[in-house]
């Protein structure tokens, strides 16, 4: 089950995402990614297939990604194998949106050809990045405006974290059938998987309900229902010990809620918390070199690890998992 944590606020977001995901590593996951937005280094990603610990390493726990908001995951394999380019974040063509995602979209296959008769090329094998590219699809300066119209096309069962490079100043969070939380600090706001992720920043904290849509910034947070109009939530304070969740008890509302709320056959829900100890599988693979070419249209800088000891490469060819060049170039830190 993968996991998300997302961060906007006034301190550095990379260290703070890096620690929101170990606290979800009880999930399982075989790769795990960062999408952090800095006004002056733009789009910045990091992915890495294996233990999070990778990540942490090839971004010098989180060091080398500057910037006060943005995005992580765990993932575990559905759509692709385990490796870095099926690794979350997933970017679209333009370089402009990133996105994580928890869930299955059903109907990928179908709006995947839709948008390659539009020219768009794809590099991995994700149903996610359907997302992605859908996003800058419809993006028009309005990422909320965007988010309504994905989600009218859009089917299956999702949580989603969203951060568009023309709107540093905001996060979006979306819910369908998979947990995903809001915390609420002085001057922060935070998106999780579980309140586990956020426990260690703030204990206030609020459940989004299935078809609602949070809109974070630094400062503040609305949330809206499927229609896009603005909703009252409560906000709820966690009194419970971060430890007795470590443990394996089932003690977050998250969890309890995702676990005994009554759901349709087949669809994804989160464990509760301590099921599955599994922190990862596999090593990273090499990557290649190359320079930035004109697909890339907004500043994006790409990690990805190689040869398992650490090393960054400083370019990258984005390829389709089954061989071929897509044209994509990215340079990398």
């Amino acid at each position: 089950m993968c996991g998300i944590v997302g961060y906007i606020g006034t301190e550095e977001a990379a260290p703070i995402l890096l620690e929101g995901l170990r606290r979800l590593e009880y999930r399982g996951y075989d790769s795990a990614g960062l999408a952090v937005l800095d006004p002056e280094q733009g789009l910045q990603v990091a992915k890495a297939k294996g233990r999070l610990q990778v990540l942490a390493d090839l971004t010098g726990q989180g060091q080398k990604l500057t910037g006060h908001m943005g995005l992580g995951h765990t993932r575990w394999a559905t759509h692709g194998a385990p490796n870095d380019v099926n690794s979350h974040p997933q970017v679209s063509q333009s370089g402009r949106i990133a996105v994580v995602h928890n869930g299955i979209i059903e109907n990928y296959a179908r709006l995947k050809e839709f948008l390659e008769s539009k020219g768009i090329a794809f590099i991995s094998e994700t149903d996610t990045e359907v997302v992605a590219q859908l996003l800058d699809y419809y993006y028009e300066g309005d990422l909320l405006g965007a988010v309504g119209k994905v989600l009218h096309r859009i089917e299956g069962a999702y949580a989603l974290g969203i951060v568009c490079a023309d709107e540093p100043d905001r996060l979006v969070a979306v819910r369908k059938d998979s947990p995903l939380i809001l915390g609420y600090g002085a001057n922060f706001h935070m998106l999780a998987s579980d309140v586990t992720a956020v426990i260690q920043h703030t204990r206030e904290v609020c459940y989004l309900e299935d078809g609602e849509v949070a809109v974070l910034t630094a400062h503040g947070a609305q949330v809206y229902n499927s229609l896009l109009q603005p909703v009252e939530k409560e906000i709820s304070h966690v009194d419970w010990e971060i430890s007795a969740a470590e443990k394996g008890a089932m003690s977050t509302s998250c969890s309890r809620r995702s676990w005994s709320s009554p759901r349709p056959c087949g669809t994804p829900f989160s464990p509760p918390a301590g099921w599955g100890s599994g922190a990862g599988r596999g090593l990273p693979h090499p990557g290649g070199a190359g320079e930035a070419g004109p697909a890339v249209r907004h500043r994006l800088r790409l990690l990805l690890p190689c040869g398992g000891c650490g090393q960054i490469h400083p370019g990258a060819v984005a390829a389709h998992p089954g061989g071929g060049d897509t044209g994509l170039r990215v340079p990398l830190l």
